[in-house]
């Protein structure tokens, strides 16, 4: 017979203490709101927020505007620059994360108009999206951006970036757009990370009651 040989189980790291003190255990997103994407009409309302807080009303309305519509990861945001955007043609390319597919989004009049004037407001940077140091924005200043957005806009529940990825999945299949181009279009590798925004497309149930 074959020898049977006992493998140790892997622990589980305990929490680092800090000054002697160990960190709250983080709570789990489900305790915290009760869903992780926003409906087109919170979007907007974000979106309307962002425009009403700080000094850059433009930039910060545009890089929500462009997460939204082109389902955008924080990182992907903060790394756009200026190459992948053909103003003329109206064509952004979109490079994925994650061993994601990349892929070419048409833009439309708002995004144009825009990006237009975002080029006028930062001509000297190679970055979409520049912090006040002129280097690119960062993961940490988007996060923060978007969370005191939701504060401002009076969301019942926290918000954070990744929230308008989900939006945009959800909006796109709530529209009857196929599964296959919204995999290619949020640029999924597997088609089984698409499925769940067609799953709550409300056209699935259409027909459940005939009264």
């Amino acid at each position: 017979m074959g020898q049977v040989i006992d493998l140790p189980r892997r622990r589980k790291r305990a929490p680092i203490a800090v000054n002697g003190k160990v960190p709250p255990k983080r709570r789990a997103n489900r305790e915290v709101r009760s869903r992780e994407y926003l409906t087109p009409t919170e979007v907007e309302r974000l979106v309307k927020a962002v425009g009403a807080m700080g000094r850059h009303p433009g930039r910060d309305q545009t890089l929500l505007t462009l997460m939204y519509r082109h389902g955008l990861r924080v990182t992907e945001a903060v790394s756009l620059r200026w190459d992948q955007v053909d103003l003329k043609a109206g064509l952004l390319h979109v490079n994925r994360l994650k061993n994601g597919v990349a892929s070419t989004h048409p833009l439309r009049g708002p995004e144009l108009r825009k990006l237009r004037q975002l080029r006028r407001d930062y001509p000297d940077s190679p970055y979409l999206f520049v912090s006040e140091r002129g280097g690119p924005m960062t993961a940490s200043n988007v996060r923060k951006l978007v969370t005191r957005a939701g504060e401002t806009a009076k969301l019942k529940f926290p918000v954070h970036p990744h929230m308008l990825r989900h939006a945009c999945g959800y909006k796109l299949a709530n529209d009857g757009h196929d599964t296959r181009a919204l995999q290619h279009y949020l640029g999924h590798k597997n088609i089984n990370h698409t499925v769940r925004y067609t799953e709550m497309a409300p056209d699935r149930f259409k027909g459940f009651w005939k009264d």
